[in-house]
């Protein structure tokens, strides 16, 4: 994974390559968003995930278009 900074890409997996990293980004994401909070995003994240693989999986409903709409025939003046 590639992150872009101006100028510079920067590989992720490069940066957090020991553990000692990876416990310290997750203390300081522990530090910012609290314990209570990460539980809370995640099941968001969760829950966002399952709605996108069901609407993947559903059908998309067809938009009706110029040719299947039906348009009634002009009415001629009587005369």
């Amino acid at each position: 994974m590639w992150l872009h900074m101006g100028q510079h890409a920067v590989n992720l997996v490069a940066i957090l390559d020991s553990p000692m990293d990876i416990a310290i980004v997750v203390l300081v994401v522990l530090i910012l968003f609290g314990g209570k909070k990460i539980p809370e995003m995640m099941r968001g994240i969760g829950s966002g995930i399952k709605e996108f693989k069901q609407g993947m999986r559903d059908e998309p409903a067809p938009t009706p278009s110029a040719s299947t709409t039906t348009t009634p025939p002009p009415v001629e003046p009587k005369k």
